[in-house]
């Protein structure tokens, strides 16, 4: 069953909201950092609109979700109260590691600001690596199947 990979062409989610004035810099630009976060707030709604909660694994099954590794390309800037959408999609789902997608757009013209990827480790609360459980990883490929219905290009594969 692993390592389990989502097909070339993913579902989507998408979160929207306002750049805050805390978020830029004295330039009036976001803070580069700033993306990293929008990210986390991609993955997290991401996370419940596929029916997981990070809450739950943590609490239940003494379970983390760490990040390894980030990537951001940036194309453009944001400013104060430009309208943000971040799609998030779930690339990849392998026995101790997901791999996130993200896109940035300033709303309502879509231009795209950054582009970027997290790869996490699923670990203990000592950090050491852990397996997914089942339950999760089918919640993930679920939701992946769910909106793959009917799509040859989106599909859950295997690697």
């Amino acid at each position: 069953m692993w390592p389990m990979t989502i097909a070339t062409a993913p579902h989507w989610t998408s979160t929207s909201f306002h750049v805050r004035y805390a978020e830029t810099d004295q330039m009036g630009v976001v803070y580069y950092a700033n993306f990293l976060v929008w990210f986390e707030i991609g993955r997290t709604d991401y996370c419940k609109q596929h029916g997981f909660a990070y809450r739950e694994m943590e609490d239940q099954d003494g379970l983390f979700i760490m990040v390894a590794e980030a990537r951001c390309r940036y194309k453009a800037p944001a400013r104060y109260d430009d309208l943000i959408e971040v799609r998030t999609c779930l690339r990849a789902v392998r026995k101790r590691v997901l791999v996130f997608g993200y896109e940035v757009y300033k709303m309502p013209d879509s231009e795209m600001l950054a582009e970027g990827e997290t790869v996490h480790v699923i670990t203990d609360r000592e950090g050491h690596p852990r397996a997914l459980p089942e339950r999760y990883a089918e919640l993930f490929k679920a939701g992946a199947r769910r909106f793959a219905v009917g799509s040859p290009q989106s599909a859950i594969g295997s690697r």
